[in-house]
């Protein structure tokens, strides 16, 4: 694999150095954490039935993917940086029969190049080999819980050196969790990493602006989703990075609709929370608009809050801020706004001290994002939230939902709005990847208006 790797749309993608030096950097940090000997064991994610002898579409684990940027199950990856062999890769073998079937393997032979690790074995020898690996560790790294039958394999091999004592055989003597410290990479993404964040990003701004114009009355929720996952597919994202959400009217305030049955109707308004996910890296926005093209008063009125919330939020993105820092940012600006809708009464000090909001702003300001639309990465270290620094890639989502059974005017019941965008944090403040989907009033309505 070339240094600089391109897929086949022209668009970078992360190099096999780059693969390497991630490896690198973990068995350093292996080492750091048992100097008397460490191997960590990553395996790739397994298929999964469907139903009777259909899978779903295979996805990669993603700690494994972001390690090796391979992409097939029944593999796994071994780091012991105190061994002579320090990288060494299981995988599926070639196989012409089972090729013909289910699509081609890269394969043993191929793969110690193309992955750029010191030896690659078939999956097939995998029982034989590990046990001499793990004999007398000291520390074994490994994500325990993550995949049951795989777990129990592992304990199968402790057991197996136990059995053994008078050949010199011992288990490891520790089983420590790898998810802290391959997760800690993962949370500042590096250049080439933002560059696929950037792209579907990009993918995931058209399918936006591509639904927005077609949702209109009488549309089906589903149909609005169709027309995101065909702008998704058609620009090289071949699947969404989460259940995408199209909820029309009372729908909006239903935080993980994702049923996307109902008829769009004159009036309503309909928030769409949908992202790509290309070469493995999610997008997530969400944009709320009138299916009529036009905001009512009252729409508007809440929409302009949400909005206000977001500002406010956006300008706490930056190094040194913090996540907290920013919902309060975000929850200071929408109590304020309830309070001057007389959705909520009395004074804002009371109002603050009863996290009045919370009955309406009911979910968190945002999340890390990755490999995984809900990413990896720690939000408190010594008990004190981490700070922001460059490089790091989160949402701002702030909402305001006020389900049918209110106890407020009749004109706001029914209303949910959220407004998410993707940020990345720099060394001047922050990047919206996501600000070219229509988002003021006046840009929403200046683009249904192309209908």
């Amino acid at each position: 694999m070339n240094s600089k790797a391109r897929h086949s749309n022209g668009h970078e993608t992360v190099s096999a150095a780059t693969f390497k030096a991630r490896r690198t950097a973990l068995m350093k940090q292996l080492q750091k954490h048992a100097p008397e000997g460490a191997i960590a064991i990553i395996p790739a994610a397994p298929e999964l039935t469907r139903s009777r002898d259909t899978e779903y579409p295979f996805r990669q684990d993603s700690d494994f993917y972001y390690l090796t940027g391979f992409n097939e199950p029944n593999a796994l990856l071994v780091l012991a940086p105190d061994a002579d062999v320090q990288e060494q890769l299981f995988c599926q073998p070639s196989d012409a029969h089972a090729e013909i079937w289910h699509g081609q393997r890269l394969g043993v032979a191929a793969a110690e190049a193309k992955i750029n690790v010191d030896a690659a074995w078939s999956i097939e020898e995998l029982d034989k080999r590990m046990p001499r690996l793990l004999n007398q560790m000291d520390t074994v790294f490994y994500a325990q819980g993550t995949y049951a039958d795989f777990d129990q394999r592992v304990l199968g091999w402790f057991n197996l050196l136990r059995e053994t004592p008078k050949k010199g055989d011992a288990p490891p003597r520790a089983l420590v969790d790898l998810r802290p410290l391959v997760h800690a990479q993962r949370l500042i993404k590096q250049p080439e990493e933002l560059a696929l964040m950037r792209r579907s990003a990009e993918i995931s701004v058209a399918a936006h602006k591509r639904a927005m114009l077609f949702a209109q009355p009488g549309k089906f929720e589903y149909q609005v989703a169709a027309e995101l996952h065909h702008e998704f597919a058609m620009q090289g994202a071949l699947h969404p990075a989460y259940g995408t959400i199209c909820g029309g009217g009372e729908n909006a305030c239903i935080l993980h609709y994702t049923d996307n049955s109902s008829e769009l109707k004159d009036g309503d308004l309909i928030l769409i929370d949908a992202g790509s996910e290309y070469q493995g890296y999610a997008a997530d926005i969400t944009r709320t608009f009138p299916v009529n093209g036009r905001f009512s008063d009252t729409q508007k009125a809440l929409y302009e809050v949400v909005l206000a919330a977001q500002d406010a939020a956006l300008a706490e993105a930056k190094p040194g801020g913090n996540l907290p820092a920013a919902h309060e940012a975000a929850a200071r600006t929408i109590t304020q706004g309830l309070i001057e809708l007389d959705i909520l009464s009395g004074s804002f000090s009371k109002n603050w001290e009863n996290a009045s909001y919370r009955q309406f702003f009911i979910h968190g300001l945002g999340h890390w994002l990755g490999l995984d639309v809900h990413d990896v990465g720690n939000y408190t270290e010594n008990g004190k939230p981490i700070r922001f620094k460059p490089g790091m890639v989160l949402t701002i989502e702030p909402g305001i939902y006020i389900p049918p059974d209110a106890d407020v005017a009749q004109r706001w019941r029914g209303i949910g709005i959220r407004i998410e965008d993707d940020i990345v944090i720099t060394e001047q403040g922050h990047d919206n990847l996501t600000a070219a989907v229509p988002k003021t009033v006046a840009e929403i309505e200046a683009w249904l208006q192309q209908r």
